[in-house]
C-alpha cells in the first residue's frame, strides 16, 4: 500500500493533468523549477565542465570517492529536462553511493533529433575515461528517457568496442517509443503522469520515422554482453512493460539483471526526496551502485 505521502503527490500529479500543457519552452522551464523546489543532499555541491562539447555538471557529497562515477542521464522524453532539473536526484543518489555523479546536458529534441543524445552520451563517457575512470569503477544511470538511454549508449559502445561500465541501473525506463506494451493500452493502468500521446508524440519528435531503430528504442537491440542491469519501475506507469519486456530480453540474452516492481508507485517516484518509497528506492538503488563499481 503506498504511502500517504505518495498518494500526496499522486493527487498533485492529478491536478497537474489539468493544466494546459504548453508549448515546449514552457515545459522545459517549468521541469527545471519543480525541480528547484526539491531539497538535495545534505552538503551537496556542483561543479560544470565542458566533457568535449557537451556541458557536463559534477554532483558531489561529502565522502564521495573519486576514484569511482556515475553518468546520470535525465529523463523528459528527450524533449524536456536537463542537468538542471535532476540535480536533487542526482544528490541523493551520490550519497546513497557514496559516488560523485556526473549529470550530461544532452541535446534535446526537435532541435537535435536522434541520435543526438546517444551521440552526446556517448561522447560524455569516452570522455570520463580520458579523464582517468577506470570503466570497472564506473556505471550509468537514467529515468524515463534516460533509462532508454542508458540502453542505447551501451549499445553504442559495446559496438564501438568502447570499455563497458561495470553497472547500468534504469529508473522507469522508456525503451519503446511506439507505446506498444501492455500496460500503454487505454484504460490498463492509471498513470497520473503520463499520457500515451504525449508519449508517442515525444517518440515522434525525437526518432520521426525510426522509433523502431536499435539506438532510438533498445527494446529492439540485441544486449548481450551489457554489464549487469538493474531496472526499477512502478505498477501504476504507462512504461510498466517497457521495463518488463527489456529485463525478459536482457535475460534472454545472458545479462544478470535484477527487476524491481513496486506496487502502486507512479513514473520516477525515486525523484521525489522525503517520500518514504523514495528514499528507500534511492537507498537500494545507491547500493548497488556501490558494490557494481568497487565499493
Amino acid at each position: 500500500m503506498p504511502s500517504a505521502e505518495h498518494e500526496a503527490i499522486v493527487e498533485l500529479l492529478l491536478l497537474r493533468r489539468e493544466e494546459p500543457v504548453g508549448t515546449i519552452e514552457e515545459q522545459r522551464e517549468a521541469m527545471d523549477a519543480m525541480a528547484g523546489a526539491m531539497a538535495k543532499a545534505e552538503g551537496t555541491t556542483t561543479q560544470e565542465a565542458d566533457a568535449d562539447g557537451v556541458p557536463v555538471t559534477w554532483v558531489r557529497v561529502p565522502g564521495c570517492d573519486a576514484s569511482r562515477a556515475i553518468l546520470y542521464l535525465h529523463g523528459g522524453g528527450y524533449v524536456i529536462g536537463s542537468r538542471y532539473s535532476h540535480t536533487p536526484l542526482a544528490s541523493h543518489l551520490a550519497a546513497a553511493a557514496g559516488v560523485p555523479v556526473l549529470l550530461a546536458e544532452y541535446r534535446l529534441a526537435p532541435e537535435h533529433p536522434w541520435p543526438a543524445a546517444v551521440d552526446d552520451a556517448e561522447t560524455v563517457w569516452r570522455w570520463m575515461l580520458d579523464q582517468g575512470l577506470d570503466a570497472s569503477r564506473g556505471a550509468i544511470a537514467g529515468d524515463s528517457a534516460g533509462g532508454g538511454l542508458t540502453l542505447a549508449v551501451l549499445h553504442r559502445l559495446r559496438e564501438a568496442g568502447v570499455a563497458l561500465p561495470a553497472g547500468a541501473a534504469c529508473l522507469s525506463p522508456w525503451v519503446d517509443l511506439e507505446g506498444t506494451g501492455e500496460s500503454a493500452t487505454s484504460g490498463a493502468v492509471d498513470d497520473p503522469m503520463i499520457r500515451l500521446d504525449g508519449l508517442r508524440e515525444m517518440g515522434r519528435l525525437y526518432a520521426g520515422d525510426d522509433v523502431r531503430a536499435p539506438e532510438a528504442s533498445p527494446l529492439h537491440a540485441e544486449l548481450g554482453g551489457f554489464p549487469p542491469l538493474l531496472i526499477q519501475v512502478g505498477t501504476r506507469e504507462l512504461l510498466l512493460d517497457d521495463a518488463r519486456r527489456i529485463a525478459e530480453r536482457a535475460r534472454a540474452a545472458g545479462v544478470a539483471v535484477t527487476l524491481e516492481e513496486e506496487d502502486g508507485l507512479v513514473h520516477v517516484w525515486q525523484a521525489f526526496a522525503g517520500v518514504p518509497e523514495a528514499d528507500a528506492a534511492v537507498e537500494r538503488l545507491g547500493r548497488w551502485l556501490r558494490e557494481r563499481t568497487g565499493g
